[in-house]
C-alpha cells in the first residue's frame, strides 16, 4: 500500500486550463550512489538510510522556481548493472541527474557510461537535454576516493554542470540542484525558439519629381536652376528597454510556503 506525504490535491483545486508547466527529471547512476536518498531528501526534507534498491517509480511535486510554478516529476531509476533498457527514460526526461558517490571509485566509473549513453542519444535524435553530474555523499569526505577536480573534468568533457551534495545533511544544496535542472530546461527551451526577423518599413507615397526653379538674371549673372526636393522622413528606432532586476526568493523563504504535493511508494523507511 502506498504511503502518502503532504496534503492530497483535490481535482477541483486547479482547473484544467491552468495546468502547470511540467519538467521531467530522471536520476541515473549505479546502485548505492544515493539516487533514492537524494529523491526523498528533495521531496520530504528527510534522509532515508534503508530502501529497496530494485524499486523504481516516478514522483511529482509542485515547485516554485524563480517565482515561477512548475510541476516537477522525478524518476528514480533502478538499473542493475549500468545503463539498460534506457528508452524508458531517454524519451521521457527533459533533464538528467547523473549521480555517483564520492567514496566509491566504481560508481564514478559507472556514471561515465551513463554520460556516454546520453551523449550518443543527443547526437542521434538531435535534441539536447540538460545533464547535471552530481557527486553525492559529501558527508563522507574522510573516505573520499574521487576528487572534486576529477568530477569537474568529467563534467567539462561531456559539457554538463557539476555539483557535490550530501543527501544526509544539506537540503538547501539538494533543492538547488533540482531547481537548477528546471532552470536549464527553461534556458534550453528559450534557445530553441525560432528567431523572428526584424523588419522596419514605412509605406509612404513616392516623393514628387524635382521641379526646376529659374532665378532671374541679376547683375549680369547667368540664369541657373535649383532642384527643390521633398524632405526625407526617417523613422526613429525605438529605444532599448531597461533591463529589469529579478529578485529570487531564498530557499528559506520558499520553505515557508505550503508543503508540496507528493506521493512516495512503498519500500522506504523514513527517519
Amino acid at each position: 500500500m502506498s504511503s502518502m506525504f503532504g496534503k492530497p490535491r483535490a481535482s477541483s483545486e486547479r482547473p484544467p486550463q491552468s495546468a502547470l508547466p511540467e519538467c521531467n527529471v530522471a536520476i541515473l547512476g549505479c546502485r548505492g550512489a544515493g539516487k533514492s536518498a537524494l529523491t526523498v531528501k528533495f521531496l520530504t526534507k528527510r534522509f532515508i538510510s534503508e530502501y529497496d534498491p530494485n524499486l523504481e517509480d516516478t514522483y511529482s511535486s509542485e515547485e516554485l522556481v524563480d517565482q515561477q510554478p512548475v510541476l516537477l516529476k522525478v524518476m528514480d531509476t533502478a538499473d542493475q548493472d549500468g545503463p539498460g533498457n534506457c528508452e524508458r527514460y531517454l524519451c521521457w526526461a527533459s533533464a538528467f541527474l547523473v549521480v555517483y558517490s564520492i567514496d566509491s571509485r566504481k560508481s564514478f566509473e559507472g556514471c561515465q557510461r551513463y554520460l556516454e549513453v546520453l551523449a550518443l542519444h543527443a547526437r542521434g535524435c538531435q535534441r539536447r537535454c540538460p545533464v547535471l553530474l552530481l557527486g553525492n555523499k559529501l558527508d563522507m569526505e574522510q573516505y573520499r576516493q574521487v576528487l572534486s577536480a576529477e568530477g569537474m573534468s568529467l563534467a567539462s568533457r561531456f559539457g554538463c554542470l557539476f555539483h557535490e551534495v550530501s543527501a544526509c545533511q544539506d537540503f538547501a544544496r539538494v533543492q538547488h540542484v533540482f531547481h537548477e535542472a528546471v532552470r536549464e530546461v527553461r534556458r534550453q527551451a528559450e534557445w530553441s525558439l525560432p528567431v523572428r526577423p526584424l523588419f522596419i518599413s514605412e509605406e509612404r507615397p513616392c516623393p514628387p519629381v524635382a521641379t526646376p526653379v529659374a532665378l532671374p538674371t541679376h547683375h549680369s549673372l547667368a540664369t541657373c536652376t535649383f532642384n527643390t526636393l521633398a524632405p526625407v522622413n526617417y523613422k526613429e528606432m525605438p529605444s532599448v528597454a531597461q533591463a529589469k532586476l529579478v529578485t529570487v526568493k531564498s530557499s528559506r523563504a520558499q520553505s515557508k510556503r505550503k508543503a508540496p504535493t507528493l506521493t512516495l511508494l512503498k519500500g522506504f523507511k523514513i527517519f
